[in-house]
């Protein structure tokens, strides 16, 4: 069953969805000047969808009450695969621009279609570039708009949540924005990182309640970096044990 499982990925499944990732980069590219961006995002997540129902993995989402209509944040995630982007894109019910490495930007489709949908590529390897980077998405996070980070900076080799890095709220400090957790339970397993095949495995998004980073301020009025790195990150580790 393993073995006809795999075969169906290699021969069906990941054909298709190569053929549904050219049609809706091609879409997005041509169609992102004439329509809002909660039209592009919507025909985005059935993208994102499409590779679940082709692998037949089951997901579970809760917490969507705890996003207010109208209202910008900083979602946080950890990361475990690289199905926890397609389970964010599908079903975190926002409009959000990602903060991408700026390799993706070389990817065919994919890079021209995130650029015309307006992510940022970050190139970390040049402070003074990823420095503009978060200046050009800290003017796009206005009336509902968010954006989502993962703040490990890599995927996960062991499934675990790994040490937030520093930088990784600056832009919600910078904007006052709230910091929402997301919890992603079951991408590892899926398909661990170096892994070539998908495991039929039940995903999971945990949507916490969002987080003031104002409560972290020091008696300078400033906040603690470090103190809203671990509250943050606790609290996407237990958001895990919920699911």
């Amino acid at each position: 069953m393993k073995f006809l499982y795999i075969l169906y990925q290699y021969l069906i499944a990941w054909p298709i969805f190569v053929v549904i990732t050219i049609f809706t980069a091609v879409f997005t590219i041509i169609f992102m000047p004439f329509r809002n961006a909660e039209f592009v995002h919507k025909e985005q997540q059935f993208w994102s969808r499409s590779i679940f129902w082709l692998m037949f993995l089951p997901v579970s989402v809760d917490g969507k009450e705890n996003i207010k209509p109208g209202q910008s944040y900083v979602f946080v995630a950890n990361h475990q695969s690289m199905f926890d982007v397609w389970l964010i894109y599908g079903w975190l019910p926002v409009v959000y621009k990602w903060l991408m490495k700026a390799e993706l930007r070389k990817v065919p489709f994919i890079g021209t279609a995130c650029k015309a949908a307006g992510h940022i590529f970050v190139d970390r390897r040049n402070a003074k570039a990823a420095l503009e980077s978060l200046h050009n998405i800290e003017k796009q996070l206005v009336n509902g708009v968010s954006t989502v980070i993962f703040p490990e900076g890599t995927r996960s080799t062991n499934g675990e949540v790994g040490r937030f890095k520093r930088g990784a709220f600056q832009i919600a400090i910078d904007l006052g924005l709230p910091v929402i957790p997301l919890s992603l339970d079951g991408c590892y397993e899926v398909l661990p990182k170096g892994k070539p095949f998908v495991h039929h495995h039940p995903v999971h998004l945990h949507i916490g309640e969002p987080i003031d980073l104002a409560q972290f301020k020091d008696a300078e009025g400033k906040i603690d970096a470090n103190a809203a790195n671990e509250a943050v990150r606790a609290a996407v580790i237990n958001g895990r044990l919920k699911s």
